[in-house]
């Protein structure tokens, strides 16, 4: 009974916290109306995820988000130099496929997502077969460098938590 009211209980957590944090101040009506969206949109969505993705190791999972962050804030600081003392014609944009060993579409949908996340990258598609994302690099004098630093910093780490 308890499954078929919560078919995702970590979705529902989750949309219940994003609520609130939007909301930026405590009500009783608030926190009334994100639990009716916490079981609502789950519910509404169950149908379209037949398999839920497993999470393996938790460890892995906030050492990837410790690391986007931190990748996130670094890049920031990058582009903001590149945009503020780099000419024009000094900037080596460049076009990067990145090959892929994962294989579960969640992984690869939040491989995907962090690199467009993080500044001065683009994921722009994915290849047909679904073993390549192309990805646009707003400044990447070394091309396989940056093909290598996505496959070491953030693939192989998906690999271990949805493994």
């Amino acid at each position: 009974m308890l499954r078929k009211l919560f078919p995702h209980p970590g979705l529902s957590l989750l949309l219940i916290l994003t609520w609130l944090m939007l909301v930026n101040e405590f009500k009783w009506g608030s926190l009334v109306f994100a639990a009716m969206l916490g079981v609502l949109i789950p519910l509404l969505t169950a149908p379209y995820w037949p398999d839920r993705p497993k999470i393996r190791n938790w460890p892995a999972v906030a050492e990837f988000i410790a690391i986007v962050l931190w990748d996130i804030v670094k890049s920031n600081v990058t582009v903001a130099l590149i945009v503020l003392f780099k000419s024009r014609a000094a900037l080596q944009p460049a076009w990067v496929s990145v090959p892929l060993d994962l294989r579960s579409p969640e992984a690869i949908t939040v491989l995907a997502g962090t690199i467009t996340m993080t500044p001065g990258t683009v994921t722009a598609d994915m290849s047909a077969d679904g073993r390549a994302l192309l990805v646009h690099c707003l400044h990447a004098p070394d091309p396989d460098g940056v093909r290598d630093d996505i496959k070491a910093r953030y693939e192989t780490r998906l690999q271990r938590i949805f493994a």
